[in-house]
């Protein structure tokens, strides 16, 4: 089995403030993976050690099998994080040119696209059905449109990983399930491993394959029929929670 990232005994601190303890996991390539624990559980920690933005205090890890110590592989990796509204709406940039900045990582100096960059964006528009408004601004699009526009920029160079931390917060309900039922179809299509960040575990069972439920410690890890069928996963949450996070008793 190929893994995407390998950690061992790993240990991240905010000076006296312990965000992860001594937690070990193994992310296997192709895999949809929910990311769930409570307010303060670590969640975001755990992906900006992934992505080499916060320094391990303890233990071990590899991404893509490489060790990581300040590294980091930005080309093969998609993040889009839990502030992604957080610009100017002002800033004239159409939707068309934020996109093509996914793939500036890729360039190097003097950056300029190509005709087969063009030809990436018009997939990615096309993909997340945004090509109508690729030539409008960014800052005229509802939540739910300027949500697609900065997932194509994730995918529009291609990542081996697509990270995204509660992406559905500020979106309503409809709106929330075309984009999950849109990444479920990106998934399949491209079999690329994807990290779900979420506080709403009611939910994130009818999407990922593999449940990863943090609260400092890995409390649960594998799969969600076996976290359904878990004893001590029914102790520690009470046996309709544990339904209601592992959708077992919809099928």
């Amino acid at each position: 089995m190929q893994f995407i990232a390998k950690g061992k005994n790993i240990t991240v601190k905010y000076g006296p403030t312990v965000a992860l303890k001594d937690i070990s996991f193994e992310l296997s390539a192709q895999d949809y993976i929910g990311l769930a624990g409570p307010n303060g559980a670590g969640k975001t920690s755990f992906v900006k050690m992934l992505l080499g933005l916060i320094p391990i205090q303890k233990g071990e890890l590899t991404l893509f099998g490489k060790e990581i110590k300040d590294f980091r592989q930005w080309n093969r990796i998609g993040y889009l994080p839990q502030n992604y509204t957080s610009y100017n709406r002002l800033f004239p940039a159409t939707v068309e040119e934020i996109v093509g900045l996914g793939l500036l990582s890729q360039k190097s100096w003097p950056k300029h696209f190509e005709k087969k960059d063009k030809q990436r964006i018009n997939d990615a528009l096309e993909k997340l059905m945004i090509t109508d408004f690729k030539k409008r601004y960014i800052g005229d699009l509802s939540g739910g449109e300027q949500q697609r526009v900065f997932l194509a920029r994730c995918l529009v160079s291609e990542p081996e990983l697509l990270i995204l931390d509660e992406p559905s917060t500020a979106l309503d309900p409809s709106v929330r399930e075309t984009f999950f039922t849109m990444l479920h179809q990106i998934y399949e299509e491209k079999k690329i491993t994807i990290i779900l960040i979420t506080h709403d575990t009611a939910q994130i069972g009818h999407y990922a394959r593999t449940l990863l439920y943090l609260d400092k410690e890995i409390i649960f890890f594998g799969p969600f029929n076996e976290f359904c069928k878990s004893k001590s996963m029914q102790t520690y949450f009470g046996d309709a929670s544990q339904h209601l996070i592992c959708h077992q008793h919809d099928q």
